[in-house]
């Protein structure tokens, strides 16, 4: 369910974007609005889904996780047994951070960290290729990273505004 943003959403939005640490009081500082105002609407937007939770941005590097790797995988058919079965199972992969239906040539892509080559060989070999239905599997290393972020502040100003 859409929920519709009006200005002082998205300054909360944006403020929070900025640094997801900021206290009720910090940020009634930046939006004309009591903290308690501030809690309500923060309150809604998580209830609505908009706000889905809150993490810290941890560098993979800083925790051995060197190697990125895009995972390409094409499934047997289509058929809804088989995407429920696949999906649960990636769900219970502890390698895969990342997983989306795909238009194409391909299935699904899948994002895996690893701490190296070798620890990826043992994810592919006790993770992937024990995945059900996969018929064809790619993969390819991410070399470097040139651009990763949340969805930037300026985001929200292209946000329809609410319907009167």
């Amino acid at each position: 369910m859409e929920h519709p943003l009006d200005a002082r959403d998205r300054a909360i939005l944006a403020a929070l974007l900025e640094d997801g640490r900021l206290s009720q009081v910090q940020l009634a500082e930046r939006v004309p609005l009591s903290s308690t105002a501030i809690a309500r609407r923060i309150r809604a937007l998580e209830d609505s889904g908009v706000i889905e939770g809150y993490q810290a941005r941890i560098n993979r590097r800083a925790m051995g996780l060197e190697m990125t790797v895009l995972v390409f995988i094409s499934l047997q058919n289509q058929s809804e047994q088989r995407l429920e079965s696949f999906e649960a199972a990636v769900l219970a992969a502890p390698s895969v951070i990342g997983c989306q239906l795909m238009s194409g040539e391909d299935d699904y892509v899948l994002t895996v960290l690893a701490r190296d080559l070798a620890d990826y060989e043992r994810i592919h070999k006790q993770e992937l290729s024990r995945l059900p239905g996969v018929t064809r599997l790619r993969s390819s290393f991410v070399l470097r990273d040139v651009k990763s972020r949340p969805i930037p502040g300026s985001a929200l100003a292209a946000l329809r505004p609410p319907a009167p």
